[in-house]
């Protein structure tokens, strides 16, 4: 099959021999039953592929030769990304050219652009992943494989399993997969230029945080769980996990699951500098939940207030200030996954 690969960015790769006018009847399912059914084996021959590449992702070296890589999913476009928002808008094209799996090739933030481009529309899709990024967070928690090689062995594969999204409405409404997380996260968050991110790579959030330590103060908060619970509490942070690590790989939230309909609640209340430095080991370990120092919940809603108001982060992207509320949307997304 020829394909054509036209500069500068946005890349489109497309067969040539392809026809608007050939339907052939794909081997989809609906939201409903891929609910119920678990892992699904797509028919390779007949998915449509749509790749949205980050040229500029952490840790792509050598742009021309990943994207030689991703010609291996034989997709129907190739996008490459040039600034913010353009992930999210290649992802409503592919929902409207009727592609069934969009393949996103870049780092947490390009995934979480994706996932807010099709969110609405999420059961017509299925979401692949090839994690090119500085800390790749999600893609630890789906248990996918290192290499680009193997991500792509990991797509043609085409088994899929149902997770969780997560919506949160703050002064706009945004979605994502992975963590949000306020207060001294959402100060880190502000130090985290890309220049850090390239010179310091997987270190970047540790240089950002140490930054970030003068203005460490804690948030007068209030927390309503499920619409039931309520939580008045002085808190550093308020981290709300789908997925399992930030950070590029620190445990935040090291038992949630990412489809169980239930989102993991990690509050960091306010305590003396030694506590603190305890509980940040603990952190590191995965061994922070069974803390006095934590406040741990779980739930399908949280809504969150503070004062002074806090800066929320989703999937490492800062969005909006508190208030803000948290809820899970169950196994609204098709995410292809490593065979197990």
């Amino acid at each position: 099959m020829r394909v054509r690969c036209l500069f500068p960015w946005p890349w489109e790769i497309a067969p040539t021999s392809w026809r608007k006018s050939d339907k052939r009847k794909r081997n989809l399912v609906s939201h409903q039953q891929r609910s119920t059914v678990g892992l699904i084996t797509r028919k390779r021959s007949r998915m449509r592929r749509y790749v949205i590449f980050n040229p500029v992702a952490g840790s792509v070296k050598n742009a021309e030769a990943v994207l030689s890589q991703l010609r291996r999913l034989d997709p129907v476009a190739v996008r490459g990304t040039r600034r913010r928002g353009d992930a999210e808008k290649f992802a409503r094209e592919a929902i409207r050219k009727k592609c069934d799996c969009i393949v996103t090739a870049g780092g947490d933030g390009t995934l979480n652009e994706v996932i807010n481009g099709i969110a609405r529309r999420a059961s017509n899709v299925c979401i692949g992943l090839v994690p090119l990024g500085t800390g790749n967070d999600f893609a630890r928690s789906l248990g996918l494989p290192a290499t680009v090689d193997e991500n792509i062995d990991v797509l043609r594969s085409a088994k899929t399993t149902p997770i969780d999204l997560v919506r949160v409405e703050s002064d706009r409404a945004r979605y994502f997969v992975n963590v949000s997380a306020g207060g001294f996260s959402g100060i880190v968050d502000e130090k985290l230029t890309p220049k850090i991110k390239r010179t310091w790579g997987p270190l970047a959030y540790i240089r950002s945080a140490a930054a970030a330590l003068p203005e460490l103060h804690a948030y007068r908060t209030d927390l309503v769980f499920d619409d039931e619970e309520r939580l008045s509490v002085d808190l550093y942070n308020v981290v709300i996990g789908n997925g399992r690590f930030v950070a590029g790989g620190l445990p935040i939230a090291p038992d949630a699951d990412l489809s169980d309909g239930l989102l993991d609640v990690v509050l960091i209340p306010r305590r003396p500098a030694a506590e603190v430095a305890l509980l940040t080991a603990e952190i590191l370990l995965g061994k922070h939940l069974s803390s006095n120092a934590i406040i741990f919940r779980r739930a399908k809603k949280i809504a969150v207030r503070s004062r002074p108001g806090m800066w929320f982060n989703v999937d490492g992207e800062l969005v909006g200030n508190e208030p803000a509320v948290f809820q899970v949307v169950p196994r609204a997304l098709n995410f292809i996954v490593n065979k197990r």
